[in-house]
């Protein structure tokens, strides 16, 4: 019952796949995006914010649209990047995994954030008085403190990505061994007769690996916990 078809071992190459790279593209902009909405007042933040986390509240339909829209072969940004480097996003895993991107960074970012804010501001200005540069503090004081909220952003943005469906297949569709991931792949066999095995092994594989997923998260982020307080 458990033993996958080579259709079904594509479909998990290919999500984890698609779910590494959109987790390992996006994380120094996650970061980066974090800080800035923890440390920093300016003009237009909360709008800022509520574009960070937009993919979280509007349907994921509407999100593979409106990439299909900007990253389409016709698309302004879709016709710039063929015409000058021949790359086509849309209706490829590289587009699977901007949409899946796209649709965990909000995650990623809400996880880091709340780490960096829940840092005592006093240590960075201690750094400060000492001569420390903005980016000495960053890199010595700020990030290694955010190391357990880096790695459950990084965990939970790899978990969506890996059940992205909606915006997905908006985006890129249902290509057998280039865009058919985990969850579309269940999708497609439970619109034919007589796969239910197949479709119950891909649920209890996602299952098992979202499962393994948070659990590691959870050792990490205790481990990290422990080095930071010196326990």
């Amino acid at each position: 019952m458990f033993a996958l078809s080579p259709l079904e071992l594509e479909a998990v190459r290919l999500s984890l796949k698609v779910s590494v790279w959109a987790v390992s593209v996006s994380l120094p902009l996650g970061i980066a995006v974090a800080w800035l909405l923890a440390r920093r007042d300016f003009p237009g933040k909360s709008l800022f914010d509520a574009i960070i986390h937009l993919p979280l509240v509007v349907p994921p339909v509407v999100i593979g649209y409106l990439l299909l829209v900007l990253f389409g072969r016709k698309g302004a940004v879709g016709a710039w990047l063929y015409d000058t480097f021949g790359i086509t996003v849309a209706f490829s895993w590289q587009g699977a995994a901007v949409a899946a991107a796209v649709m965990a960074f909000p995650l990623m970012v809400r996880a880091i954030r709340l780490s960096i804010e829940a840092i005592d501001t006093r240590l960075e200005q201690a750094a400060r008085t000492l001569g420390a540069g903005p980016l000495d503090v960053f890199f010595t004081i700020t990030l290694p403190l955010t190391g357990s909220g880096i790695v459950v952003g990084v965990i939970l943005a790899f978990a969506r990505a890996l059940g992205e469906f909606g915006a997905t297949i908006t985006f890129v569709s249902a290509i057998p061994g280039e865009t058919t991931t985990l969850p579309i792949a269940l999708y497609g066999l439970t619109q034919v007769p007589g796969q239910e095995n197949s479709a119950i092994r891909l649920v209890v594989l996602s299952v098992i690996i979202a499962f393994v997923a948070m659990f590691v998260s959870e050792l990490i982020a205790r481990r990290v916990r422990r080095r930071i307080s010196g326990a």
